[in-house]
């Protein structure tokens, strides 16, 4: 499961806007390590925020239909991409 977690996440945040923030970050303040800190301390309390979330909503929600909810959130921001309304 680690692996799977690792590379899916580093394919999906490739170029996301946070990985561009933290190039703008760098770039201003020529402290790099500084940003890299931070930046991976944020990461890292957002994934324990969805692992944990993830867990708790399992007791409530059946797994089924969190794969169709998550897919069909997954659908309609894509669509509202493409339309340029987000």
């Amino acid at each position: 499961m680690f692996s799977a977690a690792f590379v899916t996440l580093l394919l999906a945040e490739l170029g996301d806007k946070t990985q561009l923030a933290v190039i703008t970050m760098s770039a201003q303040s020529r402290a790099w390590v500084s940003v890299f800190l931070g930046g991976s301390l944020a990461l890292v309390c957002v994934t324990l925020i969805g692992a944990v979330g993830g867990e708790l909503i399992t007791k409530v929600v059946p797994v089924h239909v969190l794969h169709y909810v998550a897919g069909g959130l997954f659908i309609v921001m894509g669509v509202l991409t493409i339309l340029g309304k987000l």
